[in-house]
């Protein structure tokens, strides 16, 4: 290994530490403790998907900024400030007494995500370019790793405390500061920022110009949306997913971030294989299977209570989840000029984000309307087909 896979080897070393930590605090802020908290707090039923949804809105506003702003004044400054976010939102959680202020933390704390997705996409896309399905996934995987033992450990500390919430947060602060101190040992990568004079392919491109050309690819409009739908249904899942075990199968506190950490555990075993995989034989098969993979799982979710067959359906949707969300990133990186990657993955992840957004809103009011976990989750499948389905009619991608 020469000199400069080392160094490249150092960063991506580095980042993949910080994306742990940064998405298990994250995570465990809301999974499992979101839905009952929400309802210790007395939050209207019809304000539960509002709540959830909450933390995503800050995608929608900032993601495509921060990816353009990396673009320019390079990833680690705009790492650095998300960091800060993931350090401080945790302890608001401690000061919160009613349902809308735990909708306003949990605004403010969707800004360290929103921020940091794309950006980290960016650099790791800047730092392989050869290898960018594979290394891709490698990064998603790491930080799939803290979002599967978020539950689990979140699971485990509601259970022995009875529902201390506060006690959950001070662990959700813990991983956040420590996100946050590790990202001052980062450093720009091979390109670095680009000078604020320089004129990409002979003509300058300032962050408007460069928001439409990505905005008017229709390959990555295409991508965008398939990933829009499977967070959609990701933030859904999450989130009422929880609702439903506690409710109606009437599973223990350990046992539902066991149903959750299993789902999320897909992702680290299966992304990179499935990144490696569509670096050979596209994008395509693995994002129209996995949607439909995806969807049949959602289908059978509210069918069942019994806790092992939630599980396997939990293997099988994450598994579906992996396949699709491996291959879109580095779809949109390749359909993407060089000099906009940062703006390409803030595109993706503002689109994302409005799906993420929508997902738990729609739901909850499905669910207050009277329609139910079967219809709930049915509409849920519905969407990842439905995008599915437009992803397959524009078919512009070339991968």
């Amino acid at each position: 290994m020469s000199t400069s896979e080392k160094q490249v080897w150092h960063l991506f070393l580095i980042l993949c530490v910080v994306g742990l930590f940064a998405i298990l605090s994250s995570t465990m802020a809301k999974n499992p403790v979101l839905n009952p908290f929400a309802q210790f707090l007395n939050a209207p039923e019809a304000m539960l998907g509002f709540i959830a949804a909450a933390s995503t809105i800050p995608g929608i506003l900032i993601s495509l900024p921060a990816g353009s702003l990396s673009d320019v004044f390079g990833r680690r400054r705009v790492l650095i400030a998300s960091g800060f976010v993931f350090a401080t939102a945790p302890f608001l959680y401690l000061l919160v007494g009613n349902w809308w202020q735990l909708a306003l933390v949990r605004f403010y704390h969707g800004f360290a995500t929103a921020m940091f997705g794309p950006v980290a996409n960016a650099f790791v896309a800047e730092l392989y370019p050869q290898k960018k399905g594979e290394r891709m996934s490698l990064f998603s995987s790491v930080t799939a790793v803290g979002r599967t033992a978020a539950p689990l450990l979140g699971g485990y500390i509601l259970s022995i405390t009875n529902y201390g919430f506060h006690d959950l947060y001070l662990a959700v602060a813990f991983a956040g500061v420590t996100a946050f101190i590790v990202m001052f040992l980062l450093r720009e990568g091979p390109s670095g920022p680009r000078p604020p004079d320089e004129k990409p392919s002979g003509q300058a491109v300032g962050a408007l110009r460069g928001w439409t050309l990505v905005a008017r690819n229709p390959g990555i409009v295409a991508a965008s949306v398939v990933q829009a739908s499977q967070y959609y249904a990701f933030g859904a899942v999450e989130f009422f997913l929880v609702g439903y075990l506690k409710e109606v199968v009437q599973l223990d506190p350990l046992s539902v971030g066991m149903v959750s950490g299993l789902q999320a555990a897909m992702i680290p075993i299966g992304g990179p294989a499935m990144g490696a995989l569509s670096d050979r034989i596209g994008r395509k098969p693995l994002i129209v299977f996995g949607s439909v993979v995806g969807a049949a799982a959602l289908v059978l979710f509210p069918l069942t209570t019994h806790f092992y067959l939630i599980l396997a359906l939990s293997v099988v949707y994450g598994l579906g989840f992996s396949m699709v969300t491996s291959s879109t990133p580095p779809l949109v990186s390749e359909l993407t000029s060089k000099e906009l990657v940062g703006t390409g993955m803030g595109f993706l992840s503002t689109i994302m984000d409005v799906g993420q957004t929508l997902g738990p809103i729609v739901t909850g009011l499905i669910l207050g309307f009277g329609f139910g976990y079967v219809g709930s989750f049915v509409g849920i499948a519905a969407i990842l087909l439905a995008a599915c389905f437009v992803f397959l009619v524009i078919g512009i991608w070339k991968k």
